[in-house]
């Protein structure tokens, strides 16, 4: 096992570091006067970071807004900027984000009649923020979005359509080019230069290349899909994912208690095979949430588990290198706990977010 020694930051919010299996806590925000949603009792949902003006922010959701934090100073951690949802109160469960040259784009999966794109500028943190667009006109809610930096392109999952794709040549302007509907729902996507992994729920995994040289008028550019994934081990609700940086794995979690994490071999679209599987270990009804892979290791957001960290350098063998749990209660039940998870920061803080600490 490598030694792999890194500092994180948990948010609800926490900061903490850990060698090998140990963590310790640095850091810890929670606001117990946020209410929690109706349906789940989180006050808490996705979390992302960026950083800017040589400051390094982390972003959480919760059902009032999304707020900003300066994380630079992990000890000395504060909020320096809140936006207000369109849509806010118990009727909201998630948020989620994505940032793309100087903005920052928050969308709610709330809301139907209410909730908006939201478009931050983020140039003036940690002093300030301040809202460019805040409009239904394009749509009200979205699951999650994914923003393919190389061809300024923001893919919106579950919104008008399974998923909608919208040009950010203009960043404060998204133009729609095109509505994917070959399969009932998109949840979650995966874009690196067009080429799309799709977590689609019930209907499984697609992987579609949308690079036409032209496209055309609306609706129907041309696209092609690459590959599809509907059967195969701990088939479920397949819900989120992420390609590794030489694009041969691609690692994917279905939302069900007890069912592995799937280290794919995307190597060869034409036949494409599970490498192997990984699982928290800790209990038989465990849920993977959500995925990121720096490097040679992967970051896993569990429900009831919390921070889940792999050494995926040899995938048909993952080795677990660390962990922190956010949620102490000794039980699988429902959903709860660690949901999201951003590994990105250029100091190697780790950004976590918990639905339900407060």
């Amino acid at each position: 096992m490598k030694n792999l020694i890194l500092t994180l930051t948990t948010c609800f919010l926490s900061i903490l570091s850990f060698s090998q299996l140990n963590s310790t806590l640095l850091f810890h925000w929670n606001d117990t006067t946020i209410i929690g949603s109706a349906a789940y009792d989180n006050a808490y949902n996705e979390c992302w970071g960026f950083e800017v003006n040589n400051t390094e922010i982390a972003v959480i959701g919760s059902t009032e807004g999304t707020h900003f934090f300066n994380v630079t100073d992990p000890q000395n951690s504060t909020e320096v900027a809140f936006v207000a949802g369109a849509y806010t109160g118990s009727g909201v469960v998630h948020r989620d984000y994505h940032d793309y040259q100087g903005y920052l784009y928050i969308v709610c999966d709330e809301g139907w009649s209410t909730s908006t794109l939201q478009i931050v500028d983020i140039s003036n943190l940690p002093t300030s923020v301040n809202v460019v667009y805040d409009s239904d006109s394009l749509f009200n809610t979205s699951h999650n979005i994914f923003i393919d930096t190389a061809t300024s392109k923001l893919y919106a999952c579950a919104s008008n359509s399974a998923m909608d794709i919208y040009s950010l040549d203009i960043p404060t302007l998204p133009n729609l080019i095109y509505s994917y509907t070959d399969v009932g729902h998109v949840h979650d996507a995966y874009v690196r230069n067009d080429t799309a992994y799709l977590n689609c729920g019930n209907d499984g995994f697609r992987i579609i290349d949308f690079s036409p040289l032209d496209w055309p008028v609306l609706p129907s550019p041309p696209y092609t899909e690459l590959a599809s994934l509907t059967s195969y081990p701990d088939a479920g609700y397949n819900h989120s994912g992420w390609l590794n940086e030489q694009g041969n794995v691609y690692i994917f979690a279905d939302e069900n208690h007890g069912y592995d994490v799937k280290l794919l071999n995307t190597s060869d679209l034409n036949n494409l095979s599970i490498y192997g599987f990984l699982s928290s270990g800790i209990s038989p009804s465990s849920i993977a949430h959500n995925i990121i892979i720096k490097n040679q290791f992967v970051y896993l957001s569990y429900y009831h588990d919390g921070l889940q960290i792999f050494d995926i350098s040899d995938p048909s063998n993952p080795l677990k290198v660390g962990f922190y749990d956010t949620y102490l209660p000794n039980h699988h039940n429902g959903y709860a706990g660690a949901w999201g998870i951003y590994p990105m920061l250029p100091s190697g803080n780790i950004l976590i977010s918990d639905i339900f600490n407060r």
